[in-house]
């Protein structure tokens, strides 16, 4: 287990950050302020020191014996009378020593003030020993000194030995003012200093209570709050940076995330309902028969033939939601070079045989030039009876408010071959062959569903070095697909008509496969208007490096810019 904090920690970790920063700021400058006057002190009593001795020599040598005392001989004995005229106090004291070194007499210094202690005998060959050197000397009481001795000759040619002495005094007194005057200043900087901190760190923490603010009403789930003060040069400002991205992130996520939930149950609503409709049918032939509603063979024929055809848009459903599921799985795709203009023919073909009726174009757009010679009759394929598809004019054209435009009758279309013509870019793309056919069938299953039989419909293969991308168009003439939905027309089971109309036959699935598919490989999908009218859905490859293609497909060939199937 972790040590329990002690009490010193516990009542630090109490204190609020207002507190700490104020209190440490006041207590570093209080520190330095104290180091600095005690530090400045002894600095400031050595110059007051040395500017006493540095009065010291003049003083010691001046005729203090003459200015202090009058000179009586007493049987042949010198002796230092006091004079008359003697002042009465001076701020140094001295003390007159004989060249023999005897003491002679003392005088000078302050009234009441204590006298230091000189030497009993200063003797010639120490003064002069002692010259030019500042002598500490105390008093009885301990009263500090300096001194200086010096040889000075008598009026009379008498040579006597001055020790004079400054007492420091002054110098402590003025080191006790200046300790005083400078603790009072240091106390009220401090005072000051510390209501200044007090009130910059209330001010700037002030901002940090903004974010408090806005961090609780995030916790109460308000993800709209902004911070406004966003100073790059500033700590605060950087945060409040930092704390407005991640916020947008979160809002992000969240709506995403909402978007999502709400996808899912469009989702799963709309597949229990397409499920439900064809199990709903199914289950009310079989309580018709059951209870012998369904009588002869025509009306059991025609009811065993619904059954059939909804148990088979059931079954188309449920792959199509199973191909969307592995999808959704992110499968590994064996992505390798394929050419798609062998896939637009062989797409342009089965349609085709789908439709005998539908004029379909193939246009290669990775040629030059084209010169097209009468092709080779076929044999006809077996006649079939076309799908019976309605012209709309349903949520898509009410959408749009234009009618739709009609076009005219294509010509006689056939195989035509091409002279060999230089390859700009051929349309070799990165992907899965399987994959891709699934997404032009797709397409073109959709073209065929929401326009007219006779609307013609052309595949277009092109290739784009400079953006480094293949394309294969779906374009077909019928009624178009409006700006406003064609972001929504790739979602899963978006239809443009609110009350799910089945007249197409469709799941609503089929554009979401293909937009997930197309993801999958890395390219892009998108929907335009085509020129007179209708959707032309273009998909886009990756183009595949020239080093990873097979030979086979770079080969020349006898490309075919328009491939025109009308009757075989």
């Amino acid at each position: 287990m972790a040590d329990k904090p002690d009490a010193v920690t516990s009542w630090w970790r109490r204190i609020s950050l207002r507190a700490k920063v104020t209190g440490v700021t006041v207590a570093v400058l209080a520190l330095g302020l104290f180091a600095a006057g005690v530090g400045t002190v002894p600095l400031l009593r050595n110059s007051l020191v040395l500017n006493i001795e540095g009065q010291l020599p003049s003083l010691a040598v001046s005729d203090l014996v003459s200015r202090w005392f009058d000179v009586e001989t007493t049987d042949g004995t010198q002796r230092l009378v006091m004079s008359e005229t003697a002042p009465r106090s001076a701020d140094y004291s001295f003390a007159v020593y004989a060249a023999d070194g005897t003491f002679l007499a003392q005088a000078g210094g302050a009234s009441g003030s204590a006298a230091p202690s000189f030497a009993a005998s200063m003797p010639l060959d120490r003064a002069h020993a002692l010259e030019d050197q500042a002598i500490p000397l105390r008093s009885e009481d301990g009263e500090e000194f300096r001194g200086a001795v010096a040889v000075v000759p008598g009026d009379d040619g008498t040579l006597y030995v001055q020790f004079v002495a400054l007492p420091l005094a002054e110098a402590d007194s003025i080191i006790r003012q200046y300790f005083g005057v400078y603790t009072t200043v240091a106390l009220v900087t401090i005072l000051i200093a510390a209501l200044l901190i007090r009130g910059l760190v209330t001010l700037t923490f002030r901002r940090l209570g903004q974010v408090e603010s806005a961090a609780m009403l995030i916790a109460s789930g308000d993800f709209s709050q902004r911070l406004t003060d966003l100073e790059p040069t500033t700590e605060v400002g950087r945060l409040n940076f930092a704390i407005n991205t991640m916020l947008e992130r979160i809002d992000q996520s969240l709506a995403q995330r909402d978007r999502t939930v709400q996808h899912m149950r469009r989702f799963i609503g709309d597949a229990s309902h397409e499920l439900r409709t064809p199990l709903v049918s199914v289950r009310g032939y079989a309580e018709l028969y059951r209870m012998g509603a369904i009588r002869g063979e025509e009306d059991t024929a025609r009811a065993m033939e619904r059954i059939e055809k909804e148990a088979i848009r059931m079954g188309v459903l449920v792959e199509d939601l199973l191909d969307l599921a592995r999808l959704d799985e992110e499968p590994e795709l064996h992505i390798q070079p394929l050419d798609l203009r062998p896939i637009a023919r062989d797409a342009a073909l089965d349609v085709r045989a789908a439709a005998p009726g539908r004029t379909i174009t193939v246009i290669d757009r990775t040629t030059d030039a084209v010169q097209t010679v009468p092709a080779q009759s076929l044999p006809p394929l077996p006649k079939l009876d076309p799908p019976t598809v309605k012209s709309r004019t349903g949520p898509l054209a009410r959408l749009r408010r234009r009618p739709r435009q009609t076009t005219q009758s294509m010509p006689q279309i056939d195989f035509s071959e091409v002279t060999d013509v230089p390859v700009r870019t051929p349309p070799i793309v990165l992907g899965e062959e399987n994959k891709v056919r699934q997404v032009v069938a797709n397409l073109l299953g959709n073209a065929r569903r929401f326009s007219p039989e006779d609307v013609p419909i052309e595949l277009v293969v092109d290739a784009d070095r400079a953006a480094g991308t293949g394309s294969i168009a779906i374009v077909d003439h019928g009624e178009g697909i409006p700006p406003q939905i064609r972001e929504q027309i790739f979602e899963r089971f978006w239809r443009a008509d609110t009350s799910r109309a089945r007249e197409t036959g469709g799941s609503g699935l089929g554009l979401a496969i293909v937009s997930s598919i197309v993801t999958a490989l890395h390219g892009q999908v998108r929907v335009d208007e085509t020129p007179g009218g209708g959707a032309t859905f273009i998909v886009t490859l990756p183009l595949a490096p020239a080093q990873s293609t097979p030979a086979h497909l770079l080969e020349d060939t006898q490309p075919m810019q328009r491939l025109d199937l009308d009757e075989l």
